[in-house]
């Protein structure tokens, strides 16, 4: 007999769909981290242009801003496994050419730009079906407890996938991509297993107004657009990951090593959190916890910025990570539960433009302000507002403050 699902931190992976999914989606994500690394060691080795390094995020973020409107529509008319499976197959073809590009040593930027839009357009069809996936495969009573795994899973990706790229780049490109192509065939693969799962199907004819659903249904539903917006603004404001490099080589001369245990350092507080919340979820003041999530993001972004110790800074990063891992457990879920399944698709697809949006944005505010008044002052003030937006969201949607339990409400309920 198992436990009662509120106290079973694998509530979960009792279901084998969401199983399959979670190690699919890991592979997928662990291979997606692999490549970039790879590609922005191999462009910088082959050109020695940072300008061209920016591109290679530009490129890949530019699909997602402009298929908004159809990427969601996307994952809300048809089915979302076999779209999740195809953008897993297609990301396995744009690594296996970027390793042909490597063996003939054809290696060009013209043609890797290209096949990274591919890639970044394969992103823009994935990321809202990924995200409206999950909640097909639970059901609502264990979908905190996926939203806790999910993080957890993207989190040990983005933190042991740069440095596995960067040894296996190191030991030869053409090893880095062949391990990224077979990770990504092994996610889809694993995501082609899973049973279709229900799901509501939009099947109204493609108007105007049903591509605008997502952005009608979150303006109108308080929850959401207070969710989905203080999201936005908390990233924008205390984007410090970006000035990581000038703190370790100006601020606290560290080094190569000590930067990449500052990058290390958020997703080490995040995975804690995480793993915490899998075991320990949240049964009241949902609303409240998330509100002090962001104000202590913000508090750790000012202790980074004043910081001129290594100790401390690592310190403030971790705070940062379980912060930022706090407050994204309970929007995310409330996303998730507060969403109509026939919306789910075009609210995600918005959801993740604006996080997109809110990182790239991010560092750009960092960087501008730090070339202007310096990358100290650009974190603290950065930090500062991040306090700020809390303080006003917390006041300005008292609805989302005051929800208890991450439960789905009882208009939405019935699926």
């Amino acid at each position: 007999m198992h436990p009662s699902s509120a106290d079973d931190r694998f509530a979960a992976f009792r279901h084998s769909s969401y199983a399959r999914f979670f190690f699919a989606r890991f592979l997928g994500a662990f291979a997606t981290q692999i490549l970039s690394v790879s590609v922005g060691w191999q462009m910088y080795d082959k050109t020695g242009s940072a300008f061209y390094l920016g591109l290679i995020g530009l490129v890949q973020f530019l699909p997602s801003l402009l298929l908004i409107l159809v990427t969601g529509s996307v994952a809300d008319r048809y089915n979302r496994r076999v779209i999740v499976a195809a953008c897993m197959v297609l990301s396995a073809v744009c690594g296996g050419a970027l390793l042909a590009l490597t063996i003939t040593d054809a290696f060009e930027p013209t043609i890797v730009f290209a096949i990274l839009v591919v890639f970044g357009i394969e992103r823009a069809f994935a990321a809202p079906a990924v995200q409206s996936l999950s909640p097909n495969l639970v059901p609502p009573k264990d979908l905190s407890n996926a939203v806790a795994w999910n993080s957890s899973s993207w989190q040990t990706a983005s933190i042991v996938g740069p440095v596995a790229g960067g040894l296996l780049y190191g030991a030869s490109p053409t090893v880095a991509y062949s391990v990224c192509f077979l990770f990504f065939v092994a996610a889809a693969i694993l995501v082609f297993t899973i049973p279709r799962p229900p799901q509501r199907v939009s099947n109204k004819a493609v108007t105007r107004d049903s591509l605008l659903a997502g952005f009608r249904f979150i303006f109108g539903e308080k929850v959401v657009l207070g969710a989905i917006s203080l999201d936005l603004f908390a990233v924008l404001l205390g984007g410090a990951i970006a000035l990581m490099p000038v703190f370790a080589r100006d601020i606290l001369t560290l080094g190569p090593w000590g930067l990449g245990l500052l990058r290390a350092a958020p997703g080490v507080g995040a995975i804690l959190v995480a793993i915490a919340l899998a075991s320990f979820p949240i049964r009241h003041n949902a609303g409240t916890f998330m509100f002090v999530g962001v104000a202590l993001f913000g508090v750790g972004t000012v202790l980074f910025g004043l910081s001129e110790t290594a100790w401390l800074s690592i310190a403030a990063l971790m705070l940062m990570g379980a912060a930022d891992m706090a407050s994204v457990y309970v929007r995310e879920t409330l996303i998730a539960l507060w969403t109509p399944d026939e919306v789910r698709g075009r609210v995600n697809a918005v959801n993740m433009v604006f996080v997109g949006a809110s990182n790239e944005l991010g560092e750009f505010r960092a960087g501008t302000m730090a070339h202007f008044i310096g990358p100290v002052p650009a974190v603290v003030v950065g930090g500062i507002g991040t306090l700020a937006v809390a303080v006003i969201w917390a006041l300005g949607f008292p609805q989302l403050r005051k929800i208890d339990g991450l439960e789905a409400p009882e208009r939405h309920e019935a699926r």
